[in-house]
């Protein structure tokens, strides 16, 4: 065996075997209770004071009590080991990376500072969806790409004139990447959202498209999905099949459905948030970044 010790949220313990089976490293259980109160108690069993101890913890939701779990793993773990390394593939609250509106709160940072104060001395997250916003972790953090394993994975489908669409500039670097992966068209919309109401618009000319070729919508995270149904309504295409993609899964409320009644065939995530979209595993190229990192 390897010298790490493996503990995980329970929320993410399948992705944490899985790392932990690739690093021949011990896994070591960890049992979650839940008070009436909503209070969360962790105990983690047959800790050893050696070695680096890895901490697999998402944050989707709910995002307030993972972030907690999160916190309390890293903090218990700092007691064993010197050196913590927090894989945190989601990270909540990465949208809140800037005051868009006078007097919020740039919520991320100060995340940032919990992690490091609970005592997290490496970071690992995965498509952190502000890049800008990493440099308010003020320890080592890498920050790793699904990219290439979404193209291993569409290797097994014969896709038909492919148009890769991302629903904001924001991920266009990443939606061109992909589509060049997998020689498909590509094209990025300019979303634009109004801060006090939320309202999406979409401020792009109707691009040109073959009719009858396969969309693939590919984003970060999908969480409400009212970028994906926007961008489909916005193309109003006669598509052969229409796939959502995306590395954080996070589906809240009715978002499955809606994107299911709008003509969606498959959606496809990896298991930064475990569920049954989890069709890509993270847990190598994760293992990958571990070991490469001296």
């Amino acid at each position: 065996m390897n010298n790490y010790l493996v503990v995980a949220n329970p929320a993410s313990e399948n992705l944490a075997k899985k790392i932990a089976k690739r690093l021949q490293a011990k896994y070591l259980k960890t049992h979650l209770k839940v008070f009436p109160d909503g209070e969360s108690k962790l105990t983690i069993s047959g800790y050893k004071n050696k070695g680096i101890i890895l901490v697999v913890s998402s944050m989707g939701p709910p995002v307030d009590s993972n972030l907690v779990r999160t916190l309390s793993l890293i903090s218990k773990s700092r007691e064993m080991s010197s050196d913590v390394i927090a894989i945190v593939p989601y990270m909540g609250y990465a949208k809140q990376d800037k005051e868009f509106l006078k007097g919020e709160i740039i919520t991320i940072s100060v995340v940032a500072k919990l992690l490091k104060s609970a005592g997290a001395t490496r970071l690992i997250v995965v498509d952190f969806h502000s890049p800008d916003a990493i440099d308010f972790f003020k320890f080592p953090t890498k920050n790793i790409s699904a990219i290439s394993l979404f193209t291993e994975y569409f290797k097994k489908y014969k896709l038909k004139n492919p148009l890769v669409v991302s629903p904001d500039l924001f991920w266009k670097s990443s939606a061109e990447k992909f589509a060049k992966s997998i020689n498909a068209t590509v094209i990025a919309l300019n979303k634009q959202r109004d801060r006090k109401t939320g309202k999406l618009v979409i401020k792009s000319p109707l691009p040109k498209f073959s009719k009858g070729c396969d969309l693939i919508l590919f984003d970060d995270m999908v969480s409400t999905g009212g970028s994906i149904l926007k961008a489909i309504k916005f193309l109003k295409g006669n598509f052969r099949n229409m796939y959502v993609v995306c590395t954080h899964p996070v589906f809240v409320g009715d978002s499955e459905r809606n994107i299911r009644n709008i003509g969606v065939s498959r959606i496809i995530a990896t298991n930064s948030i475990e569920g049954k979209f989890s069709k890509v595993d993270l847990s190598k190229i994760i293992s990958e970044t571990i070991l490469d990192w001296k």
